[in-house]
């Protein structure tokens, strides 16, 4: 529940320029689609996944971590991370079946990304159904769970003797490919006015030093 007059307070500690900028971003963010990094032991890999889902307006990362820690390196993820809303699954057992399961809950088709030869090409790719794309660890790829469970196959065609890309650029290509036409759809992609009106004010509380300070300040005062 957002306190609206908390709310209303905080903002005067940020600029006009960011909280529009912050309307701006929020009106280009989308749940339709998201993306998953299953055991992606790469940091560089996984910061550079995470920049793309900001850069391409993806509101949630899933990330199973059932034998690597997921760290993001500032360096190349440049601050996106503050932005995006990361699920974990992290426990000693069952992450990717848990992380399967709250997807499922969420109302996402399983997409895993293989280049096998009943995957279906990106061109190809529907988008109108809710989809979670699941990325998996260097040279793996995506688990034999998920690969069972999945609800479809996605690759991207390729005509050079490499088999396979390198999946911060995999997925950059795929992002880019599915929002650009998700944004010249009909579909209802858009998040709700309540979504983004809680990842608002978040993102407003991040953006201000001592802030619990300023709310102890703010709820003795009344």
């Amino acid at each position: 529940m957002i306190d609206e007059k908390l709310l209303e307070y905080l903002e005067g500690f940020v600029t006009e320029n960011r909280k529009q900028t912050f309307k701006e971003v929020l009106e280009n963010r989308t749940r339709h689609f998201s993306v998953v990094l299953e055991n992606v032991f790469q940091p560089h890999n996984a910061s550079a996944v995470v920049r793309s889902c900001d850069i391409f307006g993806i509101q949630d990362v899933y990330t199973v971590e059932n034998s690597y820690i997921n760290k993001v390196s500032r360096k190349i993820a440049k601050g996106s991370q503050k932005w995006l809303d990361f699920h974990r699954f992290k426990t000693e057992n069952k992450n990717t079946q848990e992380c399967y399961d709250e997807l499922k809950k969420d109302g996402y088709q399983v997409i895993a990304t293989t280049p096998h030869n009943d995957s279906c090409f990106l061109s190809d790719f529907d988008i109108s159904k809710k989809s979670a794309f699941v990325f998996g660890v260097e040279k793996e790829g995506v688990s034999d769970f998920m690969m069972e469970k999945a609800d479809g196959f996605l690759k991207i065609p390729m005509v050079g003797f490499t088999e396979s890309l390198n999946i911060s650029v995999a997925a950059a290509i795929i992002l880019q490919d599915v929002t650009t036409r998700l944004r010249k759809s009909d579909i209802n992609w858009k998040l709700s006015s309540l979504e983004q009106k809680e990842i608002y004010s978040r993102w407003i509380e991040s953006s201000i030093k001592n802030v619990d300070k300023h709310k102890s300040f703010f709820y003795n005062q009344e």
